[in-house]
């Protein structure tokens, strides 16, 4: 028999929550790997973002389980989930919903599109034309959509996981800077090791199917009252000064890199105090270190980025200058 989802009482003293959240940690990754081989730091980095209340972007190639992920983690937290294929045809209205017209009442009633929901995987969203994506930015920023005259309240969950191929360009709409600077993380999702590969061929050899998590005994370890109070930890965990100055100093540095045109604004510097605060309370500690902001840099950062025409035509990438940056930086003991 399972073990009934973990919910916590709604009072959590001091130092609890940051326990509460480790073993929402343990637990969610513990169901989550029975569909999901490999991928643990895209997994973890995920659960972080949950926890830290921001939206995340998946980028691989087609294949690396980046769907499935989102899928698993959704029903490992039991949180309602919806899906949205982007294509050029999708419109906003496909996503917020729209007014249609009741004909046994005689009026207008409001259709809720698929935004209203815990957990939104927005699949290939470069793939849908800069209208729609705009769809997304008031839910994102504000967890509330204007619609019809209306403002309608989202979830307090409400969480997007984004995904897209970083290699394919035909049909694509590239996300403008003003919306991925609303994504907490971009995620890098890349192919699995040899070993773990093997474990993939081998379960889908004994029939494991995608498709059917609950055939796969993926079950919720967390309920939406658990995760939110989870949430609550972040309160409790404690950055020192010296480190809330290495968070500054690290946002402030890619502004002033010659590599860089366009460095990370102040929201960058929130998302990163924000993301480590999470990242701490999973890893069961009331404290933030140096080393959780180095390991956060990256997904926090680099997609907040232009590079300066010289480092494009060098061949550098984002990661590379981000790297330099990161180690031009002093850490503070």
């Amino acid at each position: 028999m399972n073990a009934p989802p973990f919910s916590p009482p709604p009072a959590l003293d001091g130092g609890h929550a940051v326990r509460v959240a480790h073993a929402i940690r343990e637990g969610v990754l513990t169901e989550v790997r029975k569909a999901v081989v490999g991928q643990d730091e895209p997994l973890e980095l995920m659960l972080c973002g949950l926890v830290a209340g921001g939206h995340i972007l998946l980028e691989g190639v087609p294949g690396v389980a980046k769907t499935l992920m989102a899928k698993a983690l959704s029903r490992s937290v039991g949180a309602e989930f919806k899906r949205i294929q982007f294509t050029p045809d999708l419109m906003p209205a496909d996503i917020l919903g729209t007014s249609v017209f009741d004909l046994k009442s005689q009026t207008f009633v409001l259709a809720r599109g698929p935004i209203f929901t815990d957990l939104l995987l927005a699949d290939e969203i470069n793939r849908a034309p800069a209208k729609t994506q705009s769809a997304l930015l008031e839910a994102m920023q504000e967890r509330a959509v204007s619609l019809e005259g209306r403002n309608l309240q989202l979830s307090p969950m409400f969480t997007v996981f984004a995904t897209q191929n970083p290699v394919e360009s035909e049909g694509t709409y590239p996300l403008p800077e003003a919306q991925l600077d609303r994504f907490l993380l971009k995620i890098d999702v890349g192919y699995p090791a040899p070993e773990e590969e093997d474990a993939i061929l081998a379960s889908v050899h004994r029939g494991f199917d995608a498709g059917d998590l609950a055939k796969a005994g993926v079950n919720a370890a967390v309920t939406k009252d658990g995760l939110l109070a989870a949430r609550a930890a972040l309160s409790e965990v404690n950055v020192e000064p010296p480190v809330l100055g290495y968070i500054r100093k690290l946002v402030s540095a890619t502004r002033a890199s010659p590599n860089i045109r366009l460095g990370a604004g102040p929201r960058a510097g929130v998302h990163l105090l924000l993301a480590s605060k999470a990242l701490a309370a999973l890893r069961g500690r009331d404290f933030v270190t140096p080393d959780d902001v180095r390991f956060l840099a990256g997904p926090v950062l680099r997609h907040r980025l232009l590079l300066s025409p010289d480092a494009e035509l060098d061949g550098a990438t984002p990661t590379d200058v981000l790297r330099e940056v990161v180690q031009g930086v002093e850490v503070p003991r």
